[in-house]
Order: structure tokens, then sequence, then C-alpha cells
């Protein structure tokens, strides 16, 4: 198994016993890369000083440099109690580069002697680490070990941190601000704190143990990367002091991916056995240094010690996450199609679309949207499969029933997001039927398959077919039929269902039901809704079904993948544990909907999946994978 190999040079940093102020003790350091060096910022503590009637010994931080990250030099006291609200000590900092600012978020001590509502959050910011321009009293409860990820995250700042850790139960948990002053706004915690639960990732495994922030968050293409500490039996002593590590969503960071089973590291050398307090090993920062990762940890209260891991084996096999992991490759000239003003009718918006493999080309329904925001379809073709080589002037259908008519003037309505199944001769399509007014429905019609290739766009009348007053969308037809009935996928509320029926001829007077396939608590991570993206594709090895998810605390939409049984689609095969597609790109983040990929169809050209998507319900785009690559990533 792989893990923490303690650097021979150990310990990096020790008490100088010629200052007073960390001749006591150094340790809980947190690295961070300047110009090639690395910065070590970490806790000191002092030789005993005289407050009042008594000796205490006061904790600052203290600076030093490297050009190693090992051989530390340059040592001087850099943050200081100055405030009522750290008098008694600056402990455990951790330090993030943001926006050409270095934060440094450390513990404040406003009491003595030490009591839960006076151990909170400070923060102090520099430019050089020469000058503190500000300091900032930060969190109102009780709190320590907070630290900013290194980037905005969907044009946000985000921090995690540690709440109530004098107070149990202990959370970690995430906070995300509009800007910098949200930060030291005892309003935006006030009302944040109150929706504590909300905000927590879920790492506690007993109520006997403790957990707090580690190192700030480290970006890997599969997600952040947070080490924590994890101490057992904190509560029934004796406890054991252990690192570990999770991963979380790039674009969502309350959603956890996964997460460590067991220890990277405890106590086991002489200097983290023996010093002022024993049997103690504590991670406060770590740096990637080529391919291995540079772990920082306080040793028995009293030294700063590192271990280096490499960081590929630590992604794949101790977080259990598969560093091959599938994704969609987008198509470098998306998007591939935009709206056009010189038509009306699509000049708002075209996203959404079906999509449909016959005769050598990939065929597309899409939808189009007008500046009055009525929807309808329009078509498209292209031979490759990213190139469009046909887009017609006029759409293929529009609103002809009460129920897709506009009732509200200026609101959404009309025919939306279609999905397109053969079976024989038929082409069906399942969409979205909206009036502004009534709950949005699933609307069916269908064309014969010769008509649809040559054009003549002769669609039955549509008919409703989920259930009067309930929204229900993202609906769609298997190919074949399962056992002599047809399936059909559609969602009422938040989740997947399916239902199965004798025939496809609906009168407006029968509704589709069924029974749950799959639910937002199921999806890996937290999501509010989930529904399908184009209509399953069968494979040998079971039916390919992609779709959506909408998070619960940004509202973006990612991609996964699951497998269902061929015979029996009810069963779930498997999933990606991490989604395919997210939203990344500048025409993904920014549209009528930000940050949003959707989809009504793929199709399949000599092993290649081609996905097509709305982008920000404003563009459509494509991506690729090999299909032999995904069914292996979900394959038992």
């Amino acid at each position: 198994m792989i893990e923490f190999r303690r650097s021979e040079e150990n310990p990096v940093l020790i008490p100088n016993p010629d200052n007073d102020w960390e001749g006591e003790a150094t340790f809980n350091g947190c690295p961070v890369v300047v110009r090639g060096g690395v910065v070590l910022l970490y806790r000191a503590e002092s030789l005993p000083i005289t407050i009042g009637d008594a000796g205490r010994r006061i904790s600052s931080i203290g600076y030093a440099s490297s050009n190693d990250g090992i051989h530390f030099k340059n040592r001087r006291q850099l943050v200081r109690p100055e405030y009522d609200w750290e008098r008694y000590g600056c402990e455990d900092p951790r330090v993030t580069k943001l926006d050409g600012k270095y934060y440094i978020f450390y513990t404040a001590l406003s009491q003595y002697p030490f009591r839960a509502e006076g151990i909170k959050v400070g923060l102090a910011i520099t430019r050089d680490f020469k000058q503190i321009e500000a300091k900032h009293p930060v969190t109102t409860f009780n709190s320590k070990a907070m630290a900013l990820f290194p980037e905005r995250i969907n044009g946000k700042i985000a921090a995690v941190l540690t709440v109530n850790t004098d107070q149990p139960p202990v959370k970690i948990a995430i906070a995300i601000f509009d800007d910098e002053n949200q930060i030291w706004s005892d309003k935006y915690w006030a009302e944040w704190y109150a929706r504590l639960n909300y905000n927590v990732i879920p790492l506690e495994r007993s109520a006997n143990d403790q957990i707090e922030v580690g190192a700030p968050p480290i970006k890997t293409k599969y997600g952040w990367l947070l080490l924590y500490s994890h101490i057992q039996n904190y509560f029934s002593p004796p406890p054991t002091f252990g690192v570990e590590a999770a991963i979380l969503n790039l674009n969502n960071p309350h959603e956890l991916l996964s997460r460590t089973k067991k220890p990277l590291l405890v106590p086991r050398e002489e200097y983290e056995k023996y010093g002022r307090v024993p049997n103690i090993i504590f991670p406060s920062g770590a740096i990637a240094k080529g391919k291995e990762l540079y772990l920082y940890y306080g040793a028995a209260d009293t030294i700063c010690a590192v271990a280096t891991i490499e960081f590929d084996g630590l992604i794949r096999e101790t977080l259990g996450i598969d560093t091959n992991i599938v994704k969609l490759e987008r198509f470098i000239d998306n998007p591939i199609l935009l709206p056009n003003p010189k038509n009306s009718w699509e000049s708002q918006a075209i996203f959404n679309p079906g999509a449909i493999y016959e005769e050598g080309r990939v065929h597309l329904v899409y939808r189009a949207m007008s500046q009055d925001n009525t929807s309808v379809f329009g078509y498209a073709s292209s031979a490759n499969g990213t190139h469009i080589i046909e887009r017609l002037p006029e759409p293929i259908y529009l609103p002809r029933k009460d129920f897709e008519m506009k009732l509200v003037a200026g609101g959404n309505s009309g025919c939306e997001d279609p999905r397109l199944t053969r079976i024989g001769e038929e082409l069906y399509m399942c969409y979205t039927a909206f009036n502004g007014k009534d709950p949005p429905r699933v609307a069916l019609t269908s064309i014969k398959m010769v008509d649809f290739l040559n054009k003549r766009w002769q669609w039955t009348e549509p008919v409703l077919i989920s259930p009067p007053n309930t929204a229900d969308k993202d609906a769609a037809i298997f190919p074949r039929k399962i056992k002599g009935k047809y399936a059909i996928l559609h969602r009422p509320g938040d989740s997947i269902w399916i239902d199965f029926v004798d025939d496809l001829n609906f009168d407006g007077n029968r509704w589709i039901y069924g029974e749950v396939l799959m639910t937002p608590a199921q999806m890996p991570g937290e999501s509010k809704k989930i529904g399908i993206a184009g209509p399953p594709i069968e494979t040998p090895y079971g039916w390919l079904l992609l779709y959506h998810g909408i998070t619960v605390e940004e509202s973006y939409y990612n991609i996964r993948a699951a497998l269902l049984s061929l015979n029996d689609p009810l069963h779930v095969i498997g999933r990606t544990h991490i989604p395919i597609l997210e939203p990344e790109t500048d025409y993904e983040k920014k549209g009528v909907v930000s940050n949003a990929v959707f989809s009504c169809g793929a199709v399949v050209i000599e092993n290649k999946l081609f996905f097509y998507y709305g982008a920000a319900d404003k563009v459509i785009a494509v991506a690729t994978v090999a299909l032999s690559e995904l069914l292996d990533r979900l394959k038992p």
C-alpha cells in the first residue's frame, strides 16, 4: 500500500532558544511557493512571558524561507497578537495566494483561561510577507483551521474551515463568498452558521472522533485534494492522531467524491512520540513538487516535519479513484451551432439537441428560442459528427396544441428539449410541452422515417402522455421492446422514473407513471435533481444511459453515465462516480442559464460516442469519447 515517507532531514524546523518568541516550540507549518522557493509560516510558541502575576507562553506566527522546501533560513516573527480579539495568541496559520494577495488564516485567542467562545478565526493579509496590510477577526463562533481555495470557483471566493472545535460535535464545512469583504462580515457569518448543516462536508466517522482541516486545498484534475486531521477516540482516550485525505468536486466543493478509509500517517518516530504533547502529528500544509506531494506537519506540538507521497498513487490507490477516469473530450471548434439573428425564431438561443444517426449522417433536432421566449425545433446535420453541413432556415416543428401555446406574454412557452427514438420505420419524439401557465408535461409525436429523411415534416398530432397537474420532463423511449413492452423514462419531480407500456397509442387519457429508477440521493455527492440526457443506447453489456444532475449549492449541471441491465433496466449495473462533463469553458458558464451542460441525444459512430449538448442554454456543442472506454468504467 502506498504511504507517506518521512524526510530523512526531519525535523525541518526546531525551536530557537535565542529568540524568545519561538524558544519553546515551532510547529504546524504551512508552506506556499513564492518565486520558485518555499515560504513556511509556522506557529511559534514563546518562552514563558510574565502577564499579570503569571508566566504564560504566547503563540505567534513565524516566517522562514527555503530554496528546496527542506532547509529553512531567514526566520522572523510575522504575525503577533495586537488586538483584543487575538490578545492571547495567534496559532496554526494556513496561507493561500489569491488575486495577488496572501491570505493568512489563523486561530485567534481572545480569552484566558481558554474557552470555546474565545477561540475563533483571524486573518492577516500581505502581498510580500514584509508588511501586514490588514488584519480582521473573521468568524463569530468557535472555529479553527480555515483556508482559502487557491482560485475562485464559479467566480466566487471559497474557503474550508473547522467549526465547533472546542464544543463538539465538530464539523468541517465550506463557505462561499461573493467578495473579499464577506470574509470578515458578521452578518455573513450569522446567516452562514444558521445554515451550518447545509455547508458541512461529511467526514466524521464516529462521535468519539475529532476532525480538523489540515492543508489548504490543492487542485488536481480529479478534484480538490483536502488533507485533514482525523483523531480516533479523541473523547475516549487514548486518542490516535492521523492524517487522512478527501477529494471534493472541482466546481462544487460541497460535494465529497471520495475519502481515505484509514490514516496515511500516524505517530511513529521519536520526534512524533516525544515532545511538549506526545504522540501527535498534525497536518498543516502541503505543496506539489513534480510527481510528489510534500506534506508539512507538526510533531508532538514541538517541531515541524515533512513527509512525501507519490501524487498519482495517492489519488489512485489511497482514495480509490481511477486516475484514468473517463472524461468527454470537447470538440476543439465548439460551439458547433450558434443562434442566428437573421431568423427571429432562433435569434435568442439554440440548445438541447436530440440526435439520431441515419444514412451516414447525424441528424440534430434542436430547441430554438425567439426573443419572446417561444421554443420551437430546428434542424441541422453533420456527416462526420462535428462539422455542420446543413441547417434549415425554417423550423421543422411548431407549437400546435393549447397545452404548448403561449398563455403568458413574454414568458417561456412552446416545445422544449426533443428526444428522438427510432423503432422500426417510425421515429418517435418526446418533448416538454409548456404554455407558460400550467405545469410542463411530456408530449409525444412521431413521423415516418422516410418522411424525416426526406424532410417532409408530416408529424402526427402531439398528445400529452404524463399526468395532468404534475411537472414532468426529460422523457425518452427505449429503442426496442423489453419483455414485450415499451419502456419510457421520464422525470416527475426530482428523480428518474421508468414505466413499461403495452403500446405507444396514447389518446390523451392514459398516462405514464411507473417506478423510480434513480434518485438524487443515490448520486455521489449532492444533487437536488437528476434527469436523463438522451434515450438509452443499447450495447452488448447493457443500456448506456447518460444523465444530468443539478448541484444543490451552486445549481450547475453536470453529466454522468450509468449502465442498465438489458433485460431488466431497473437494475443499475454501474455508474461513473465523477462527472464526465461539467461546465468549464466560457460558452458553458455564460449564457442564458449559466453553468449548464444539458443534452437530449448522443450517437455512436465507429465505436466513438458523440455527445451533443446545449451549453449555458445558448449554443450547441459536442464532446466525444471512445464507447469501449466508457463501458469499461461501467462494466462490473
